[in-house]
């Protein structure tokens, strides 16, 4: 039998940075979660164990803290740019990087004192390789919400296993996770941290109105009327995708107490969950090469 290297990465996952910018008395806090990920010409690592083209990952560890000192920590897409073109620039055994950033919210109290924010948290996935290309991904993941009415479910395959009874109305809720792709991902324009800041608040304000303002048959069809809205109004992304579980919420059964419901009292199940998935895009999207990997 003959085998051979496939395809392989290596990095650094989840290095916890917090930065604060002080001003005077008014301090200003970032709190994020790095993970780097390399990988070009590991053939004689994977095969030999000979590391002479390795970055250990503490050193990517490291690169992260100090590149928090040097250039501080704007918009997370830019950091996460700057991060992985300096480890394909920097090292030439590293052909392709990839940087994921999460963010975490706090609201100020003070000038000084925050509460952690309990919303959604933000993200970018970004890739930058030898030949100079760069993809950009947002996003955002746990930004959970609720209809209370509005919501029918009906007309779906009923087989010799289906218990599940129609309805015309129910509870419809979900913990949005939703990925963004932008078109121009050079990163290299004079607002490029203020456009990530405008596109972020602008997706997030379309997904939320469109949730809201669909009347949904199916959470596929809010999922489209979600990503549809988004890509109407920004048009500096090109594609988004979003999975989006079922929260169930099922009526109790008060009849053996001699009481009904009138779709006012349910259980909410945490598990099994619906699991809808899918994406959108413009018609004239540009190749998304490795953005998704």
């Amino acid at each position: 039998m003959t085998v051979k290297l496939g395809a392989n990465r290596y990095g650094k996952a989840e290095t916890r940075l917090v930065h604060v910018v002080r001003q005077g008395p008014v301090h200003h806090v970032k709190d994020i979660s790095v993970s780097t990920s390399l990988s070009g010409d590991m053939e004689a690592v994977h095969l030999t164990g000979d590391n002479a083209t390795v970055l250990p990952t503490d050193s990517q560890k490291n690169t992260v803290y100090a590149f928090a000192r040097r250039h501080g920590v704007g918009q997370i897409e830019e950091f996460a740019l700057l991060l992985a073109r300096h480890f394909v620039a920097s090292q030439r055994p590293i052909h392709h990087a990839r940087v994921e950033i999460e963010e975490y919210g706090w609201n100020r109290t003070g000038p000084h004192s925050f509460v952690r924010d309990g919303g959604e948290v933000r993200t970018c996935v970004v890739h930058h390789d030898e030949d100079g290309r760069s993809t950009v991904v947002s996003g955002l993941k746990d930004l959970v919400v609720l209809n209370s009415t509005g919501s029918e479910f009906h007309g779906y395959i009923v087989d010799e296993y289906t218990t599940l009874e129609p309805t015309t109305d129910r509870i419809l809720a979900t913990a949005v996770a939703a990925q963004w792709r932008h078109a121009d991902a050079s990163g290299s324009g004079s607002d490029s941290a203020s456009d990530y800041a405008k596109a972020y608040t602008e997706v997030r304000r379309c997904l939320l109105d469109a949730f809201a303002g669909t009347h949904s048959l199916s959470l596929q069809q809010t999922l489209y009327a979600m990503g549809e809205r988004a890509l109407t109004a920004c048009p500096e992304i090109c594609e988004i995708r979003l999975a989006m579980p079922n929260k169930h919420h099922f009526p109790v059964d008060l009849s053996p107490f001699g009481l009904d419901n009138d779709n006012e009292v349910f259980f909410a199940a945490d598990r099994p969950y619906g699991l809808i998935e899918g994406g959108v895009l413009r018609e004239d999207a540009p190749d998304a090469g490795f953005a998704w990997e």
